[in-house]
């Protein structure tokens, strides 16, 4: 075992033999045998598929803290990039991961980040295939940050689109929102909270394509990162040109999501989630989409939130528990910095 450092130093990014011994301990014989190229080499029988057509995907990844109840910043740039890729609709396959290590940052938490994310890869049934690393001094980098791509395949006939959604369309969404935006905020400790909250940080792929053969006609999804439900569903209104109305005692929300946000003022619906997705089936097939969802770990929460509407096109609508309406808008600034 060559490398002794038990902090990084700026010698591991420069080129020279501790800055190989960093790659080759730490990275490549966790994700690759040894001898990884500067390129990767892509093969699969996917790829051959008459009509399969090649989905990529690219995002950076910033959260503080690094490690937080249910997930870590590794765990995120998986799931992350294998979501962007199947919500459109594609079979995630391979990722790439650079790493912008700052000065000082412990051996051992990489260590733990890059386990996991080879441990997420796994689940996913994807590999990480190439990537990069770079250490800048201390106070350039926030600890670490991470980028990932992905490349996946879109079987052939397949076609998700925001802009697909039609009234009448059922919104489905896969478990309870909000708690990746809760957790973080609950891990920093700035603001004396104690919740028992964990983050809801999984990857989807498994789960779109068990909707996917339930509802072979489903319109589009999205997965509900930054910005939460709210940004996702004004998006997808604002493409299709339809009108969307959610019912927010269908809403799922923990109770103590709830309190935080009373507490501090905060809008759920602006959450942050990183194992969630809503997408949009035709109201025939909305059935079989839940059933598909809650036979799996990721989706034992789903639930109907809503439906297009022929009304207020493009715009977005919340019926109260009252029985009220108000207009959701798209997320105005910032709710959370550095939350994934």
């Amino acid at each position: 075992m060559a490398l002794r450092d038990t902090r990084v130093t700026l010698a591991h990014g420069g080129g020279g033999q501790a800055m190989r011994d960093l790659i080759e301990e730490v990275f490549t014989s966790v994700f690759e045998p040894p001898g990884m190229e500067d390129q990767a080499r892509l093969t699969a029988a996917a790829l051959a598929e008459p009509g399969a057509r090649l989905a990529f995907t690219t995002d950076s990844f910033v959260v503080t803290p690094l490690e937080f109840p249910g997930g870590d910043i590794g765990k995120i740039a998986v799931c992350g990039t294998v979501n962007d890729l199947a919500v459109g609709g594609a079979r995630p396959l391979w990722l790439s991961a650079a790493f912008i290590i700052e000065e000082g940052t412990e051996i051992a938490l990489l260590r733990r980040i890059v386990a996991s994310m080879a441990h997420e890869a796994e689940l996913a049934g994807v590999r990480i295939v190439t990537g990069d690393t770079k250490v800048v001094g201390r106070g350039a980098a926030d600890g670490l940050f991470v980028t990932t791509s992905g490349v996946g395949v879109i079987p052939a006939g397949r076609e998700l689109s925001a802009g697909a959604v039609r009234p009448s369309d059922v919104a489905l969404v896969n478990g309870v929102l909000g708690d990746h935006g809760a957790t973080i905020l609950a891990a920093r400790g700035d603001l004396a909270l104690s919740a028992d909250i964990v983050s809801d940080c999984a990857g989807l792929g498994h789960l779109m394509e068990a909707v996917l053969a339930a509802a072979p006609n489903a319109r589009g999804a999205r997965d509900a990162t930054r910005g939460g439900i709210a940004a996702v569903l004004n998006e997808m209104a604002e493409a299709s040109g339809a009108g969307i109305v959610i019912d927010e005692v269908a809403l799922p929300l923990r109770e103590e999501v709830r309190g935080v946000c009373e507490i501090l003022g905060l809008d759920p619906l602006y959450l942050a989630n990183e194992g969630r997705l809503v997408i949009f089936v035709p109201e025939a097939e909305a059935e079989a989409a839940l059933a598909a969802m809650r036979a799996l770990p990721e989706g034992r929460g789903a639930c109907a939130i809503g439906r297009a509407v022929a009304d207020h096109p493009g715009q977005v609508r919340m019926t109260t528990a009252f029985g009220g309406s108000r207009i959701v808008d798209m997320l105005v600034g910032e709710q959370l910095p550095r939350i994934c």
